[in-house]
């Protein structure tokens, strides 16, 4: 899981259907939740999270996309396995980690270095603490 420490900056909601956004640093998150606890207001600091293996990565990136999370990042390292890849990340949301598949890392010749932008669904994007701080 790669997570990450935000506030939440806006909340919209229509029935059950919540949006989300979260800011830190010179990043906006957004989240889509069909439930959100009752403490979670403008303001309050929070854990968000996300499945490795929901955050897909994107090199020479042009044109719009429908994925509302779309963090600029550099790779820090990859390690490669038979399979699957695992992909060391720097933003400034912090380090983090996507796994790709290993044909997808060689195919994009991912290295440590590049320049790349890390892309995560709302849907995908969850809240895992509520912080103190």
């Amino acid at each position: 899981m790669s997570i990450f420490k935000a506030q939440v900056c806006e909340i919209k909601n229509v029935d059950a259907l919540h949006i989300v956004k979260f800011s830190y640093a010179d990043t906006t998150l957004s989240m889509m939740s069909l439930e959100l606890d009752s403490n979670i207001k403008v303001g309050t600091n929070v854990h968000l999270y996300a499945k490795t293996n929901n955050i897909a990565l994107a090199k020479n990136l042009t044109g719009d996309l429908s994925y509302s999370n779309q963090i600029k990042a550099k790779i820090n390292s990859i390690q490669n396995g038979e399979l699957l890849s695992k992909v060391i990340l720097q933003g400034d949301i912090g380090t983090f980690e996507s796994v790709i598949t290993k044909d997808s890392a060689s195919r994009m010749a991912l290295e440590a270095g590049d320049e790349i932008v890390a892309l995560i669904k709302a849907s995908e994007l969850s809240i895992s603490e509520v912080l103190d701080d």
